[in-house]
């Protein structure tokens, strides 16, 4: 009996701690979700504990608490949007066999999620522009989640060949450069130069580098 006693006395004394830190863990997860949307629209560089301090309603203490720094921040932003890259691009293509299949449903969605993203804007692709000189730990983190991705997309393209889906002679790595650059194309195209025939371009263009590789027509 006294056994019992004491663990429900443990177990009193560390519900409101549990319940702290769940509420932490709550209002952090809140607070990295609004500096997502303001890093998409102003860019990581814009981010400011102050600006979203008056966002959320909260102390500028309040949210420098939660993080520590500016740049610890800006780093569990970029986590969070590779969190979400993933969810929305590349768990869905496992669903697929490997090789083509899977391919073309990772090209697919990261087309669909692009696309949406055009008035918003790429935290990839404008982090990139703002960091791509700038040495240190945010750099570091958006270059790492990047390549981590990269690397996902030549997997898939080696997959694709080692099923025979494409020619055995095709070179993954420049195939994925060749990936990465129509994405990239279809995000300025499309942002900044307002083409209406970029997701069409974007399209022919996936289909005519596999039939270069030896895919056959679908």
């Amino acid at each position: 009996m006294n056994s019992n006693i004491h663990s429900i006395s443990e177990a009193d004394g560390h519900a409101p701690r549990q319940r702290g830190v769940h509420k932490g863990q709550q209002t952090k997860a809140a607070i990295v979700d609004a500096a997502l949307g303001l890093a998409t629209q102003i860019g990581l560089e814009g981010l400011s504990i102050g600006a979203l301090a008056e966002v959320m309603q909260m102390s500028k203490s309040g949210v420098f608490a939660h993080f520590g720094s500016r740049e610890e921040l800006q780093i569990s932003v970029i986590r969070e949007y590779h969190h979400r890259f993933e969810i929305e691009v590349f768990e869905p293509a496992l669903q697929h066999p490997r090789g083509l299949p899977r391919l073309r449903s990772l090209f697919h969605h990261w087309m669909q999620r692009t696309s949406a993203e055009i008035d918003s804007g790429c935290l990839y692709i404008s982090g990139a522009a703002e960091f791509d000189d700038r040495p240190g730990p945010v750099r570091d983190a958006l270059a790492s989640s990047v390549k981590t991705w990269l690397a996902a997309v030549h997997r898939a393209v080696v997959q694709s060949r080692d099923q025979q889906h494409l020619a055995k002679e095709t070179d993954a790595a420049q195939m994925c450069f060749e990936i990465h650059g129509l994405i990239l194309a279809l995000h300025y195209e499309a942002r900044f130069l307002k083409s209406t025939k970029s997701l069409q371009r974007t399209l022919q263009g996936f289909e005519q580098l596999l039939l270069r590789n030896g895919a056959s027509l679908t």
